[in-house]
């Protein structure tokens, strides 16, 4: 009988990208990275949309541009090359447990494994420059380590914020301050609408937005990330 040839590697095989759990061993392994912009009202017309004409839309970040960021430590956060304007977007993100396509808003919740605490950090010279070319933002958007993240919260444990303050702050001075409540697409709205555009599967992380306040940082400073109920995460700029 013959054996089924071994498949080898020609590389070292990426490290696979998880996340921890709250109250768990378990981990959460990372497919794909959708992230929705300007899906807060004050945070669109900072940017110089209108949040009441403008059709929601979404871009992707790389899997491995997260940063897992404990509870209970300050994390050091590389500041990336090649970009004089890095700024801070403070995020709820959904984890998916479950996939499909065109799943109606009604239902898409059932589809959310939990949330945590997550920033959108942006070259934002480099997305301005891409704006102004029509140019894609993956430079802005994708830098290493780009996509710091807390623990996931179960929905089991904590069920499906809708409200709440979420919060940023440099050096204990509060820059950004915003509540859930204030996206302009719910998460189920923006999972019903991605699953228009792609299949979703287990794995699937969404990035719902920031609030107004976005702005730089520069090395040596420390951001503190809170979502109420979600807890804070901390980084220092190095």
């Amino acid at each position: 009988m013959l054996k089924a040839a071994t498949m080898l590697s020609v590389i070292p095989n990426p490290p696979r990208i998880v996340l921890p759990i709250v109250g768990s061993e378990d981990t959460f392994p990372v497919r794909r990275v959708y992230c929705v912009g300007r899906n807060y009202g004050a945070h669109a017309r900072e940017m110089g949309a209108d949040p009441d004409r403008e059709a929601p839309f979404f871009f992707l970040k790389p899997a491995d541009a997260l940063q897992a960021v404990p509870y209970g430590t300050l994390t050091e956060h590389p500041y990336p090359p090649r970009t004089e304007k890095y700024h801070f977007e403070v995020e709820l993100v959904a984890a998916l447990a479950h996939g499909g396509r065109d799943i109606p808003e009604a239902d898409a919740l059932a589809y959310v494994y939990g949330y945590a605490v997550g920033l959108d950090m942006t070259r934002r010279d480099l997305q301005d420059e891409a704006k102004r070319m029509s140019r894609p933002w993956d430079m802005g958007k994708g830098a290493d380590a780009s996509g710091p993240i807390g623990p996931l919260h179960p929905v089991s444990a904590i069920g499906h914020p809708a409200k709440g303050a979420i919060t940023l702050s440099v050096d204990g001075q509060q820059r950004q301050s915003g509540d859930l409540s204030e996206m302009i697409q719910s998460v189920a709205e923006q999972i019903a609408l991605l699953s228009t555009y792609f299949e979703m599967h287990p794995g699937d992380l969404i990035f719902t937005g920031t609030p107004s306040g976005v702005g730089a940082v520069s090395r040596g400073e420390t951001m503190t990330a809170a979502i109420e109920g979600l807890g804070r995460i901390d980084l220092k700029v190095v």
